[in-house]
C-alpha cells in the first residue's frame, strides 16, 4: 500500500466517523438482541434522553474546548429550572419566574468563572464545590422539596419540551437549534476562535492579546445559560424536575458524551460534531442496557469503563504539553 492511500485512510477515519459507525453497530446490535429497543416508544424516550444528554454535552464541551471543566452543570440546571416551576407555582408569572431561574444559572456562572480566572482556583475543584453549594443553598432556601411538578397553565412554554413538530420532538429540535448556534459560535465568531487559541495554548494567546480571563468567566457564563435551556427542555417533557437528579452520574455521562466524541481533555480541540456523536453513541448504548434488563451498578462499570478507555486514548492522541503537566489537567 502506497504512502499516499495510507495517509488518505487514516484522514478518512476520524474519531467522529469511527464512533459513528460504533453508534450504527451498537443499534443494530442491540435491535437483534434487546427485545423491544426498536420498538416506537422506546425510540421516542431514546431521542428525548439523548436531546438532554446532547444540550448538556455542548455546555460541557464549551469549558473543555477552552481547557476547563463545569461539574456543577448538573446541578445549575437542576435548582435554577425548579426554582423556576416552584416560583410559578406560588403564583408568581412564567416570565418573571423563567427569567429569575435564567438570572440565578447566570449568577452561577459569572461565580464560577470569576473563581477560576481571577482567583485562579482549578476549575475541577471550583465547579464540584460549586455544584454541591448551588444543590444545597436550592434545597434549603429555594425548593425543599425534591420534586417539582410542571402545572398545567404554564402555557406556551410547555411545548418546548413536550410538544411536536411536523412530527419530530420539539426536545430534538430544541437540541438542534442550540447544536446550530454552538457551531456558528465556535467557527465563524471572535469567540470561538479566540477560546480555541485559549484551550491550545493559555499562555501564547495571552501574549497574542487574547482576553484570557474574561473569556473564561464568558464560556462559564454560556455553559451555565445552556444548562438551564437543557433544563426546561427536561422539565417540559417529563412534566418536572426531580432535583435529586444533582445525586445522579448524569454529570460523568456528559463528560463521557463529550470526551468519547473527540473534544480533547487538554482543550483547543473537537466541536459540536463531536459532542453529537458521542451523544448518539452513549445515548444508545445507556438505552440498550436499560432495555436488556443490565442492572444499574453493572452500567456504571461499563460506563466508567468507558469513560477510563476514552481518557486513556485521549491521553495518548492529544498528550499533555509541558505548561498543562505543571499546572495539573484542568
Amino acid at each position: 500500500m502506497s504512502s499516499g492511500t495510507t495517509r488518505g485512510l487514516s484522514d478518512s477515519l476520524t474519531q467522529e466517523r469511527i464512533v459513528l459507525a460504533l453508534s450504527v453497530a451498537l443499534f443494530a446490535a442491540f435491535g437483534l438482541f434487546a427485545p423491544g429497543f426498536l420498538t416506537a416508544s422506546n425510540t421516542l424516550s431514546l431521542i428525548q434522553n439523548v436531546a438532554i444528554l446532547g444540550l448538556l454535552g455542548i455546555g460541557m464541551s464549551v469549558t473543555i474546548i477552552g481547557r476547563g471543566i463545569d461539574l456543577s452543570i448538573v446541578a445549575i440546571m437542576a435548582i435554577s429550572v425548579a426554582w423556576s416551576l416552584s416560583l410559578f407555582e406560588s403564583g408568581m408569572g412564567v416570565a418573571p419566574a423563567i427569567l429569575l431561574g435564567f438570572a440565578f444559572a447566570l449568577l452561577i456562572g459569572v461565580i464560577n468563572g470569576v473563581l477560576i480566572a481571577y482567583v485562579e482556583i482549578p476549575a475541577i475543584f471550583t465547579t464540584l464545590a460549586m455544584g454541591t453549594v448551588v444543590y444545597g443553598f436550592g434545597q434549603y432556601f429555594l425548593v425543599p422539596i425534591d420534586v417539582t411538578y410542571v402545572n398545567e397553565s404554564i402555557g406556551w412554554i410547555h411545548q418546548i419540551g413536550a410538544g411536536r413538530t411536523l412530527g419530530i420532538p420539539n426536545s430534538v429540535i430544541s437540541l438542534a437549534v442550540i447544536a446550530a448556534l454552538g457551531f456558528f459560535a465556535l467557527r465563524s465568531t471572535i469567540f470561538g476562535r479566540y477560546l480555541y487559541a485559549m484551550g491550545d495554548n493559555p499562555a501564547s494567546a495571552r501574549v497574542a492579546g487574547v482576553p484570557t480571563r474574561p473569556l473564561i468567566v464568558a464560556k462559564y457564563v454560556l455553559s451555565a445559560l445552556v444548562a438551564f435551556v437543557a433544563g426546561v427542555v427536561m422539565a417540559m417533557s417529563v412534566d418536572s424536575m426531580n432535583t435529586r437528579i444533582v445525586n445522579s452520574t448524569i454529570v460523568y455521562d456528559v463528560i463521557l458524551v463529550a470526551v468519547i466524541g473527540g473534544i480533547s481533555l487538554s482543550g483547543g480541540k473537537g466541536g459540536i460534531l463531536n459532542v453529537l456523536v458521542g451523544t448518539l453513541l452513549i445515548g444508545i448504548l445507556l438505552n440498550g442496557m436499560t432495555i436488556l434488563n443490565m442492572p444499574y451498578t453493572a452500567q456504571n462499570i461499563v460506563k466508567g469503563l468507558i469513560l477510563l478507555f476514552a481518557i486513556v486514548a485521549d491521553s495518548i492522541f492529544n498528550p499533555r504539553d509541558e505548561q498543562t503537566s505543571q499546572q495539573g489537567d484542568i
